[in-house]
């Protein structure tokens, strides 16, 4: 069992920025692909970005030039750096690790963009 533990949401203004982080219950990250979620109520869960065990990433068109995945597996942890953001980026934000038929889910963090 993997327990992912999200911080770093919040209220920002339109143009800010804000770093999430989720803490990963052991050392995982040389087998697991790891994700960012959101989802807005009403919308399905969409993926931001991801990175796999050996650091490939990807990205949504919508947040390309804007938002960037980044892992230490020293701290088994894995970070979401979000820039200029907009309010449609407004949604609950998840981590997920990833290696199927395997998946597990943060609890996830409010990620409002507001003036």
């Amino acid at each position: 069992q993997v327990q992912l533990v999200e911080s770093g949401g919040g209220l920002v203004q339109p143009g800010g920025s804000l770093r999430l982080s989720c803490a990963a219950s052991g050392s995982i990250f040389g087998r697991y692909t790891m994700g960012w979620y959101r989802q807005d109520p009403g919308k399905q869960r969409e993926l931001v970005a991801s990175i796999t065990s050996v650091g490939i990433t990807n990205y949504a068109e919508s947040v390309k030039g804007r938002f960037t995945i980044s892992k230490d597996n020293a701290k088994n942890t894995v970070y979401l750096q979000m820039n200029s953001l907009k309010p449609d980026d407004t949604a609950v934000y998840y981590c997920n690790a990833r290696a199927l038929p395997s998946s597990f889910w943060g609890q996830g963090t409010q990620v409002t963009v507001s003036s």
